[in-house]
């Protein structure tokens, strides 16, 4: 493996920006590496390899003619999460319904990330429609867990955090409906953050549930993901619900975070979110989590979010129900899949439906459509919504009593491939601590934690903080991560171990 494929993104930017590298050297670095190790992990749907290139060498003829860098990150590449659309790849959102559909349009991220001169390699693997806990549920196979190759990498964004943890990315994108940036995160060693409802467009990002969708940073440390989320966040005019206000100044917090003082803040211990229903090695880390926050001066105290116990329930009515409406546009009439079967246009749409969607999105189709049914909205879907209102207050009161709230991001490690898939509720109780986030439309980050005793398998820490409250989220994510480290004796995006079985 290139050594320039284990340098952190800020580390990799340095050296391009300095030209003692150049972009085109690390673009072919991490090229050459998705060749060698991708065969196994399964992390891209597809490499483009030629753009990436011609991307980077522009970045190197700006650099040999003095003009100052794009971003920070020019020359840095990046694994995109195959749900944002981009107009020289394939769009697919893991899914046969999409095969080979060749957006007209960039999404406002990708346009972002090309405008900052970013290098973008090819686009991962993820859940059908962001629809997944596992990446199990993809129409072109499962990504593997570079930890363990016999183990899922989480999901819906398992490529993504496949990719980093696999070094064929030091940066990636991905997209956290109910906590598909943050769980995979989690189960493979690296750092993954929701930002805040609005905070990074959503136009051009294929919807699962439009008033949960939400994309962000992920990358192997928390500076990388800090400087990766300036560049795509801020508002833009094309999502109606993005936020017209300055964006956090996240990259200060991130530094500042590392220098290892929390003196004066309060973290809060979510009391619903730890304890029972959690394997022993996820709870024994982040116990030893809060306890590097005490010695860094944090004030840990427990705060009550009783209405968190409600969180998965009134989620999983509330996105089958926006699913069901978001999914009606694939008709087989206007792109995509057709399926020529039938005699009227309903019968070809059925019958496209039908071969194109998979089992989990036909599941939450359904799901959503009787929730949404006459007779049956105020039942579900109505009392779904009363009950994110109380989630939002419940945040809002804990918020009162701490400036960040902390939990473990997943009940568990990465479990077998295979072992949940035919079972729909112990997949969605892997989103159990993530999911409150989303229903409030606050931010939340997962940061790494050591690994578990028992299979040596890492663990995350979820670091929550209020709306457009990421400068204090990464600030704590800096400097637990810092106190980490210096405990372990070497950074623990250094410790990642190779591609193995």
């Amino acid at each position: 493996m290139s050594e320039l494929t284990r340098l952190t993104a800020a580390e990799l930017a340095q050296k391009i920006h300095s030209r003692e590298v150049s972009a085109v050297e690390a673009a072919q670095a991490h090229l050459d590496r998705i060749a060698a190790v991708d065969e196994r992990v399964h992390a891209f749907l597809h490499v483009g390899a030629e753009a990436a290139l011609a991307s980077a060498a522009l970045v190197d003829e700006s650099l040999d003619a003095d003009t100052p860098p794009a971003s920070p990150l020019a020359g840095v590449p990046l694994a995109l999460k195959d749900v944002l659309t981009t107009t020289d790849m394939p769009t697919t959102v893991g899914s046969r319904i999409l095969e080979g559909w060749r957006p007209p349009y960039d999404a406002t991220v990708t346009a972002k990330l090309r405008a900052a001169g970013v290098t973008i390699l090819g686009k991962t693997n993820m859940d059908e429609f962001a629809m997944g806990s596992s990446t199990e549920y993809s129409a072109y196979g499962p990504t593997h867990n570079p930890w363990n190759l016999d183990r899922i990498p989480g999901g819906s964004g398992g490529g993504s955090a496949a990719a980093l943890a696999a070094f064929e990315a030091p940066l990636a994108i991905g997209t956290d409906t109910g906590g598909s940036i943050r769980q995979p995160a989690a189960m493979t060693g690296t750092v993954g953050v929701k930002p805040t409802y609005g905070g990074v467009s959503r136009y051009g990002l294929v919807a699962c549930a439009s008033s949960l969708d939400q994309a962000g940073p992920c990358a192997r440390t928390v500076l990388d993901a800090a400087l990766l989320h300036e560049v795509i966040a801020g508002h833009d005019p094309l999502d109606s619900t993005s936020i017209d206000a300055p964006v956090p100044a996240v990259v200060e917090a991130a530094r500042r975070g590392a220098e290892g003082d929390l003196h004066g803040l309060r973290v809060g211990v979510v009391r619903e979110l730890t304890g029972e229903g959690y394997q022993a090695g996820v709870q024994e880390n982040f116990d030893a989590a809060l306890r590097e926050l005490e010695k860094l001066g944090a004030e840990v105290v427990e705060v009550s979010a009783p209405h968190f116990q409600y969180g998965l329930a009134a989620y999983y009515l509330i996105l089958p129900s926006e699913v069901s409406s978001n999914l009606a546009r694939f008709d087989a009439m206007r792109y995509g899949l057709r399926v020529d079967k039938g005699a009227s246009a309903e019968e070809v749409m059925a019958a496209t439906r039908e071969a194109g969607f998979g089992p989990e999105v036909k599941r939450r189709i359904i799901l959503g459509t009787y929730a949404l049914s006459s007779g049956y909205y105020d039942a579900y879907y109505g009392q779904a919504q009363k009950v994110r209102t109380l989630i939002s207050r419940d945040f809002a009161a804990a918020f009162e009593q701490a400036d960040v709230l902390v939990s473990p991001t997943a009940p568990t490690t990465a479990f077998p491939i295979g072992d949940k898939v035919d079972d729909p509720l112990a997949m969605y109780l892997n989103d159990l601590a993530t999911i409150p986030t989303n229903l409030a439309g606050t931010t939340a980050m997962s940061v790494p934690s050591g690994v578990a005793a028992e299979d040596g398998l890492p663990t995350g820490l979820q670091i929550m903080a209020p709306a457009l409250g990421e400068a204090v989220m990464y600030r704590v994510g800096a400097a637990y991560e810092a106190a980490r480290d210096a405990a372990d004796g070497s950074p623990f995006a250094t410790r990642i171990p190779e591609v193995k079985r």
